[in-house]
């Protein structure tokens, strides 16, 4: 197995927490977005979509998605469990992280996408669009310190990919100018938390 990926994106920095917290070390090869890399003939043949991250499987074809590819990889290689060990937690963390990633996430993503220099030029920017996506990160960090709460972890009593989801685009907000209201004072102990693991620096 092989993965393509680049060591400043954010997705393939969940694949590269998800792999330290499984203790798994795959082969990789660093595309550079920055370059356009990702979208030559040679890496679009091989994910047409052409983000990143995605893998070379031993039989020679090719899975990307940051996600699915952790869910192939989960079947691998079951522990340590971050997806759910029965139908019940498997649904329970899918729902946590499919709402950071969609509500989190992605908002920050267009936030970045919108304003930054880093894609003039790459693509039509809209930066009054890009302002309203702003806004709407802050209020989702304010509702996730909310749902938080004293719980440990966003999913449950332990660390799971919805935990991964939510570190990433947190730190991905951070990159993009949004830092959290210091106010919200449960969502920084969850991120002090989560930050401090070693899987953080991977």
């Amino acid at each position: 197995m092989k993965i393509y990926g680049f060591t400043l994106a954010p997705n393939p920095r969940r694949l590269r927490i998800f792999l330290a917290e499984k203790g798994l070390k795959i082969p990789s090869e660093e595309v550079d977005i920055s370059q356009g890399k990702n979208r030559t003939p040679e890496m679009l043949a091989k994910n047409p979509a052409g983000g990143l991250p995605f893998m070379e499987l031993d039989d020679g074809s090719y899975l990307s998605e940051s996600v699915a590819i952790c869910r192939y990889l989960e079947g691998l290689h079951p522990e340590p469990n971050l997806l759910g060990k029965d139908n019940r937690e498997q649904a329970e963390i899918e729902m946590w992280n499919r709402r950071v990633e969609l509500n989190l996430f992605g908002p920050v993503a267009r936030t970045f996408q919108n304003t930054s220099d880093f894609f003039k030029g790459r693509i039509k920017q809209f930066p009054e669009y890009g302002a309203a996506q702003r806004e709407t990160v802050n209020q989702q960090l304010q509702w996730l310190d909310q749902q938080i709460g004293n719980k440990p972890f966003i999913a449950g009593d332990r660390f799971t990919i919805a935990d991964i989801t939510a570190e990433v685009a947190v730190d991905f907000g951070a990159f993009a100018g949004i830092k959290p209201d210091q106010a919200l004072k449960n969502l920084a102990r969850w991120h002090q938390s989560v930050s401090s693991r070693p899987s953080a620096k991977a």
